[in-house]
């Protein structure tokens, strides 16, 4: 039920999102709160964790997240603040055909970017933990949960914290050092099967997550240049 409902507030939204892209009436609320694990959502009836918010290195705010969650091009809204309309667009999205991540370039007119959600608080970048590390996630559906990374696999780190539909594109920090952006579960390798979705972050028994260290990321992003390149949170 719990995703059914998912589905018909995206849809709802996206409904927001559409009618208020061309109409200049919409008002704006200045305080906006978004940070990483904030639960933000596209005119193409998905929705998605924040990575992390920030600033790139020509003072753009920006935001990161999950390449899958929406195309170049697409319309940001906040989940819990859908009276804003359209806050940023998607500026690039490799829709998760290389990285797996995007960028969003967000109106500082009405985004209030914080370093805290909830439990979780990014305060600055770290490098890929290595296997035996605990790391933690934060997301829209699962909220925080933690878990052990095991290793890595086709360049992504393996790991045991909670992954639901909706938690793409959270943040993987360990303590408040962003360490990574999930993207998702495993639910099989090969011709083996091992698809035990995961039912809460208190339940440690569930198909193991993954997510694509931030390091990797930021390093194409600067390589590419243009909006993203130099990004640091806030």
């Amino acid at each position: 039920m719990r995703f059914l409902r998912m589905a018909a507030c995206a849809a709802a939204i996206a409904g927001v999102l559409t009618a208020s892209a061309g109409a200049g009436s919409v008002t704006a609320d200045p305080s906006v709160v978004l940070g990483a694990a904030s639960g933000i959502v596209f005119d193409n009836n998905s929705g998605c964790s924040l990575t992390a918010i920030g600033h790139d290195g020509a003072g753009r705010l920006v935001g990161l997240t999950a390449g899958h969650c929406a195309p170049t091009g697409s319309r940001v809204g906040a989940e819990q603040a859908l009276k804003a309309g359209v806050i940023g667009t998607v500026a690039f999205s490799d829709d998760g055909d290389y990285l797996d991540f995007a960028v969003l370039q967000l109106d500082a007119s009405k985004v209030l970017p914080v370093r805290t959600i909830g439990q979780t608080t990014v305060a600055g970048i770290g490098g890929a933990p290595g296997p035996g590390t605990t790391v933690c996630s934060d997301g829209r559906t699962s909220g925080r949960s933690c878990g052990v990374v095991w290793g890595e696999l086709e360049g992504t780190s393996i790991n045991q914290y909670c992954s639901q539909p909706g938690d793409s594109g959270g943040p993987v920090v360990v303590g408040d050092r962003l360490v990574g952006m999930n993207q998702g579960r495993l639910t099989g390798l090969g011709p083996v099967d091992f698809d035990v979705p995961c039912t809460g972050g208190a339940n440690p028994i569930h198909s193991p997550a993954y997510f694509q260290p931030i390091q990797v990321i930021l390093d194409v992003l600067n390589r590419a240049g243009g909006v993203g390149a130099g990004f640091q949170p806030i």
